[in-house]
């Protein structure tokens, strides 16, 4: 088993075992370094691993105003906004809350993730799995008969040539939002498009599970291709895991994603 340092401080890692692929993406958690591996593919079995520590490393190069902090919490004369303390194991995405968004170093098929966020009042994010489906987040707390827009959903798809221009959209079956300045948990699990050996899609996209603040709001939803605003619009094996940061501010916290191989049904 080999322990990699990933980001923040010397207190993330990165966990590979030999004999069964499994691989743990960790935003916050104490660890040590045995020895450095090259990045390229995190998703594909046997792979190698470099990420950096005490930085932004983990991500592609363009950060923006992403900076690295100890604490977040809702701004106490302005809740539209975040309070941010000096530290490390926070990623945030900068005072204004509008910047670039965040691309994974590593790319990943079929994963099993846990990310932990935060949204100030009426503050809007996403993660994008592949860089092309999205589960959304947003300030819904209150909200009775949420929307694919807000969170929890899995967000629509959009063509201009169409009517409407927006489509499958996808609300959670419950609203499980918590108020803003409160962090917020989701646990995901995801499976990769499918292609036979001419390249041809055989299977969509799927979200098998998403469970939000420990409530299942989702389960064996196909999305059929990239939802609005995705980074790509093409469909592949495995893409980089996207946090967006140019619709207000939001904060995240202890990433974890497991690849889970690429045979299951």
């Amino acid at each position: 088993m080999i322990w990699i340092d990933v980001m923040t401080g010397g207190r993330t890692g990165v966990v590979l075992s030999a004999s069964l692929l499994t691989l743990t993406f960790l935003f916050g958690s104490g660890c040590t370094r045995d020895r450095e591996q090259p990045a390229d593919d995190l998703g594909a079995a046997g792979s190698t691993v470099t990420l950096g520590a005490g930085d932004l490393s983990a991500w592609n190069e363009n950060t923006g105003a992403w900076q690295v902090v100890g604490e977040a919490a809702l701004d106490a004369d302005d809740e539209s906004r975040l309070a941010t303390e000096s530290g490390s194991g926070v990623l945030m995405n900068g005072p204004g809350g509008n910047t670039v968004d965040l691309f994974s170093t590593g790319k990943f098929g079929d994963v099993q993730a846990h990310v932990e966020f935060m949204v100030p009042r009426d503050s809007n994010s996403g993660v994008y799995f592949m860089g092309r489906y999205e589960i959304q987040i947003f300030d819904s707390w209150g909200v009775d008969q949420p929307q694919f827009s807000d969170c929890g959903g899995i967000y629509q798809r959009w063509d201009e040539d169409r009517e409407p221009k927006g489509y499958e959209g996808h609300p959670p079956k419950v609203n499980a939002s918590r108020p803003p300045g409160q962090w917020q948990t989701y646990d995901i699990i995801f499976r990769a498009p499918r292609f036979d050996d001419a390249g041809e899609k055989i299977a969509n996209a799927r979200f098998d599970q998403v469970t939000h603040n420990g409530v299942v709001v989702h389960e064996h939803v196909e999305v059929t291709g990239p939802t609005r605003a995705a980074a790509f619009q093409d469909e592949l094996t495995t893409g980089p895991l996207m946090l967006q940061g140019d619709h207000g501010p939001v904060a995240y916290r202890n990433i974890r994603v497991v690849p889970l191989g690429g045979n299951r049904p």
